[in-house]
């Protein structure tokens, strides 16, 4: 019987005993955590950018063809704002900021680095930049320095690419920083939870839901990327 209640108390001993690798293997789960988000992050960047370029495309070529003026994309704002109501993404103003964005980028986006960073980041470059390698060389800055949105207008009003030089390579699509303010600013992007809540099938109610529910995990992320 003592021999029972011995190996009894070994056993609760090593249970509750935390193992020398296990800081190691905290941070590797970490890691890995980090970079499904950054992942996840990259691709809602790009499938937004895509699609808010192709629309901008699209009323591009109307505009240049068959004259579509103001009115028309106001009526199609009001009516994108009925199909797909409580997202703010296809208000008047942003339907011209995506023409103006498709203007600024003829070619498309998709294997630039325009297409990894939040829309409001790209908002800032088209409207300061007049030069397409003067925004490319910001949008890769961007990422490899982890800017926010309100970095980023400040090194441009510095006109920090006239110091540093503007050269564009093949720009090699890499993840940002884990813990850098581009990568906090992408979590809490608002246009980014409209994009993923844009069924206009989901009830106003549930979107409440999923808003509310997308601010706390934005918290748990955040305190995550802290660690």
């Amino acid at each position: 019987m003592a021999k029972k209640v011995q190996k009894s108390v070994t056993l609760k001993m090593s249970e509750s005993k935390i193992p020398s690798d296990y800081s190691d293997f905290l941070n590797s789960l970490k890691s890995k955590i980090h970079t499904a988000q950054l992942k996840a992050t990259a691709s809602v960047n790009l499938e937004l950018t895509s699609l808010y370029w192709d629309i901008g495309q699209s009323l591009l070529k109307k505009t240049r063809r068959e004259g579509w003026g103001s009115k028309v994309v106001e009526r199609l704002a009001t009516d994108l704002a009925d199909a797909f109501p409580g997202v703010a993404g296809f208000s008047k103003r942003n339907l011209e900021l995506m023409r103006q964005f498709s203007e600024s980028y003829p070619d498309g986006v998709c294997e630039t680095a325009v297409s990894q960073i939040p829309w409001g980041h790209n908002i800032a470059l088209m409207q300061r930049l007049e030069q397409y390698k003067d925004r490319l060389w910001y949008a890769e800055q961007t990422i490899k320095n982890g800017w926010s949105r309100n970095v980023l207008v400040m090194w441009i009003e510095s006109e920090l690419h006239k110091r540093k030089g503007k050269a564009v390579n093949n720009f090699a699509l890499t993840l940002p920083e884990p813990h850098s303010d581009l990568v906090i600013e992408s979590l809490k992007d608002l246009y980014c939870l409209d994009f993923l809540t844009i069924s206009n099938e989901m009830p106003l109610a549930l979107k409440t839901i999923s808003f509310i529910i997308y601010k706390k995990i934005n918290k748990i992320n955040i305190c995550l990327f802290s660690i």
